[in-house]
């Protein structure tokens, strides 16, 4: 039972034109938690701001959410976001891995809606809300193949 709570730190990244919003998860690996947005500037002033968060979370694997099209396609804005990907992953000499980000602004929205919170003021709370349930998703999958490896 020890080795399920092996030390696990990750960073969750949902990248868009504008911010990048990070996540970060405890320890355990168990939950994601919005850490910050970030304003986009420059690729280096990016990667710094992420190499920032890298360092003081110590995290050894970058996620990130890749919108495809609704129809399972890479689109456009998925090309754009794999091309980040791998230069930060070149910056920062850490490995990268995907999550399905089709709906998680939808989700992040409706979170903030039930908390009554309007939307239109809270653009960068989307963007970490939106990055803490890809990370969380990548988390949560983690989890159950160990489980059924063991299984």
């Amino acid at each position: 039972m020890a080795d399920s709570f092996d030390r696990l730190s990750a960073l969750g990244l949902d990248v868009g034109r504008k911010r990048i919003g990070v996540a970060g998860c405890d320890g355990t690996g168990l939950i994601a938690t919005g850490l910050t947005t970030i304003e986009r500037r420059s690729f280096l002033e990016d990667v710094a701001q992420i190499r920032d968060w890298v360092q003081q979370r110590q995290a050894e694997v970058l996620v990130v959410g890749l919108p495809y099209n609704m129809d399972g396609s890479i689109g456009f804005q998925a090309k754009q976001v794999q091309k980040f990907a791998d230069r930060l992953q070149a910056s920062l000499q850490l490995p990268v891995e995907y999550m399905d980000e089709r709906l998680s602004s939808v989700q992040a929205e409706q979170f903030l809606n039930a908390e009554n919170r309007p939307l239109s003021q809270n653009k960068a709370l989307i963007d970490r809300k939106a990055a803490a349930i890809i990370l969380q998703q990548w988390l949560d999958e983690r989890r159950s193949k160990r489980q059924a490896d063991k299984g």
